[in-house]
């Protein structure tokens, strides 16, 4: 039995015209490149970090890990806690823990403070989902498809645009400037969300899930731990194994308490909705690709020409190599918004990851100059773009709107394991395959290809999965309860239903909170 959802009025709710939502995007969109940026500003000195923080290797990866920890516990927590209080004050709060991270970052060379700032900077992730929702909730239906396209995309667009930037920075200037730089970007984030982005009044029912909140974050540790760390713990030593059992259990006995309370954390029987399963798990395959092209191009630019395969480039010129990737993804948006309107966002995520599979395929042959590595990029990032566009449009068509942000922050979890099992998976493969190279072993060539294969499988799978979605296009924009019988008319006229088939009479939409109005897709 499908449970009402009530949401609550905000005296003067309108929609925002074309003058003020145009803002609303921009902001946005730089929000969710800050997020980017925050996350790559680190490449360019990984292999130094050891040196830089006075430990082992195996130590200096966590300072990586402990982002992706903290990023993969915070986005559905972040997403809920938005949906409850208010999805721009939720974005603030999540800015502004990343600008402290930042400034701890940027005033130590302490690997434990160093790693403390690292996860503080990781609850920044949580502003993906949160942007999707503000924007499901603000826009105008005309700009909704297009700008949830490049939201989703801004963390391929901001990791691409800022791996130079921070190559330059690193080679040129203290490595603890990419931090402030850092910090200085989450501010004008900050003041720009304030200034410029109203708070929605959607609003969901209940309080928030304090024991699925920590059942959550303890499985996800023990889940990403083991999958991040396993390359060097070893696959079947026990502290792997152990924590892998561990996560069952504790996931296992969640998902039972999930189901049981009145408001939970994830609302389980709709993420086992077919439309919204099959999109995380499609979201899953495209995390995988999208990593495993920014594992392997930047590594094959720079290593020496010596080794018969490397490319020898500097790490400033491996990083405008690699940027198309980010650019391609930031200029497919209004593509996306053209072939979704038309074929739906189903039709748009398999032909984003057919391309991402030719990129791949392509680039099994295409290693042995800079400009092959840069026409790579583009494809795939074009590939990636439009899939990425997709996932929220699927996830938002399928759920009700006081859903949106946690709904949305599971589907970037999804992503998030996507790349870290890339992440780990590739990383092994990589270091198993490693060859000499005068005193030291590199990744090899045979290296690179396994892991676009694997790359490229996982996209494959991620297009079968997607094959089974339904075939229905969600409709692209909010459903609101006015504030005033004057406003609900507006906006029941301004909303008129799809549920009919694109040859038939549509349905007069209605100004209501049911599951049933968050769903109008048009059959095609």
């Amino acid at each position: 039995m499908r449970r009402t959802r009530q949401i609550r009025p905000t005296e003067g709710l309108s929609r925002p015209g074309k003058a003020r939502s145009g803002p609303v995007v921009s902001v946005l969109a730089f929000a969710g490149i800050t997020v980017a940026v925050m996350q790559t500003l680190l490449v360019p000195v990984i292999k130094d970090l050891p040196v830089l923080l006075d430990t082992t290797p195996a130590n200096a990866t966590w300072v990586m890990t402990a982002t992706l920890l903290a990023g993969a516990v915070s986005t559905p927590i972040m997403g809920r806690l938005g949906d409850l209080h208010g999805k721009r004050r939720m974005l603030l709060v999540s800015l502004a823990v990343m600008v402290v991270g930042s400034l701890i970052c940027a005033s130590t060379d302490d690997l434990v403070v160093m790693i403390t700032g690292r996860a503080l900077q990781g609850f920044a992730m949580g502003a993906i989902p949160l942007g999707i929702g503000i924007m499901r909730d603000e826009l105008p239906r005309e700009r909704l498809g297009s700008a949830m396209a490049l939201m989703s995309s801004s963390i391929g667009v901001g990791g691409g645009l800022a791996l130079p930037a921070a190559a330059l920075v690193a080679q040129h200037a203290d490595w603890h400037a990419l931090f402030l730089g850092s910090a200085g970007l989450g501010l004008l984030a900050m003041a720009l969300t304030y200034t410029l982005v109203p708070e929605p009044p959607l609003r969901a029912p209940g309080t928030f899930d304090v024991i699925g909140a920590l059942g959550l974050s303890l499985g996800l540790v023990l889940l990403l731990l083991p999958v991040t760390k396993g390359g060097d713990w070893g696959w079947t030593s026990a502290p792997t194994l152990g924590l892998l059992g561990a996560a069952v259990v504790v996931l296992v006995l969640w998902g039972l308490f999930e189901l049981r309370t009145p408001a939970p954390l994830v609302d389980l029987r709709t993420t086992a909705r077919r439309e919204v399963l099959l999109t995380n798990l499609a979201s899953i395959m495209v995390g995988v690709a999208f990593y495993a092209v920014s594992l392997v191009l930047p590594q094959l630019l720079q290593l020496p020409t010596s080794t018969g395969y490397g490319l020898g480039q500097s790490m400033v010129v491996a990083g405008l190599c690699v940027a198309p990737l980010g650019v391609t993804m930031m200029f497919v948006a209004p593509l996306y918004a053209r072939i979704s309107a038309r074929r739906g966002p189903r039709t748009t995520l398999m032909l984003g990851m057919l391309v991402i599979a030719v990129g791949y395929g392509a680039g099994l042959g295409l290693l042995s100059a800079a400009w092959q590595t840069v026409l790579i990029a583009v494809v795939l990032g074009a590939g990636i773009g439009l899939a990425y566009s997709s996932l929220p449009a699927l996830i938002i068509g399928a759920v009700d709107p006081s859903e949106t942000g946690a709904a949305n922050g599971l589907n970037t979890l999804m992503r998030s394991i996507g790349t870290s099992v890339s992440s780990a998976v590739i990383g092994m493969v990589l270091a198993d395959t490693s060859v000499t190279a005068g005193s030291v072993r590199v990744p090899s060539m045979e290296g690179f290809r396994i892991s676009f294969l694997i790359a490229m499988g996982a996209v494959l799978i991620g297009l079968v999965l997607a094959a089974f979605l339904p075939s229905r296009r969600p409709s692209a924009h909010p459903v609101l309860l006015a504030s005033s019988a004057g406003d609900a008319r507006a906006a029941r006229a301004a909303e008129p239903g799809e549920r009919g088939q694109r040859t038939g009479a549509s349905n007069r939409g209605t100004v209501a909170s049911s599951r049933e109005t968050s769903d109008p897709g048009a059959s095609s």
